[in-house]
């Protein structure tokens, strides 16, 4: 099946939003060679966590690229997830406005071409569901 121009804009903003936070276990990691942690294993666990958010982020660009219901969901889930994480930062004096607004801006945006793309998808569905039945109404020959 072939995916929709937002279908495919919003599986790019979810693989943006991947290669940050691989770029995010980057820097940890190097951070961590450098002896900056002050708890090994909380760091070790921080970058682990961190790659494997950025996995589902990628599978999640894949899967909404090749229109997967599953894959729409998913990204939904963690756009709510950081448009919460870049309204809860607002509470941070002095406000973090480099944070909130690169965190909360692609949030919005990959939240909107989600639902956007889920709403096309269904729209295609029920016009193929409607030409179906019209053509299961003929009747059959024997």
């Amino acid at each position: 099946m072939r995916s929709s121009a937002i279908a495919s804009a919003a599986a790019a903003v979810l693989a943006l939003e991947g290669l940050a936070l691989l770029m995010f276990a980057v820097i940890d990691l190097v951070g961590l060679g450098a002896g900056e942690a002050a708890s090994l294993s909380t760091a070790i666990a921080l970058i682990v966590l961190t790659l494997i958010g950025a996995a589902a982020l990628f599978a999640f660009a894949a899967g909404t690229r090749r229109g997967r219901t599953w894959a729409r969901s998913g990204g939904v889930v963690l756009q709510v997830l950081a448009i919460a994480i870049a309204l809860a930062s607002l509470t941070v004096p002095p406000v973090p406005w480099p944070f909130v607004l690169g965190v909360g801006i692609p949030g919005v945006v990959g939240f909107v071409l989600l639902i956007a793309s889920t709403r096309i998808e269904a729209r295609r569905e029920r016009k193929a569901d409607a030409g179906d039945a019209g053509a299961g109404d003929r009747p059959v020959e024997s």
